[in-house]
């Protein structure tokens, strides 16, 4: 998956970590959804408080860096921004590691 592909540096900076994290933490996030299926994943992150829940739970697994340039605010604004291109990573199948 690719978010904002050709965009600003911002999404380019932010995109790969995101991805890592969801990859990584795809069960707990489900769990904090209170959700297993594709359709209710959907729902869920149809309603903007789901998704800056998400988005705040995956803030602090950024790396260290990346936090120390990149605010919780604007990190919150990407994934709501980009929460099409999220919903379609939580809802593809757990890979194995």
């Amino acid at each position: 998956m690719e978010f904002g592909k050709g965009t600003h540096a911002l999404t380019d900076k932010l995109a790969t970590p995101l991805t890592q994290i969801v990859e990584k933490n795809k069960a707990r996030i489900m769990a904090l959804l209170a959700s297993d299926k594709a359709t209710q994943v959907s729902q869920a992150l149809n309603k903007d408080e789901n998704v800056r829940q998400m988005a705040t739970f995956c803030y602090p697994l950024l790396p260290g860096l990346l936090r120390l340039v990149v605010k919780e605010p604007a990190f919150v604004s990407f994934v709501m921004h980009n929460r099409e291109k999220l919903l379609a990573q939580l809802a593809s199948p757990v890979q194995a590691a």
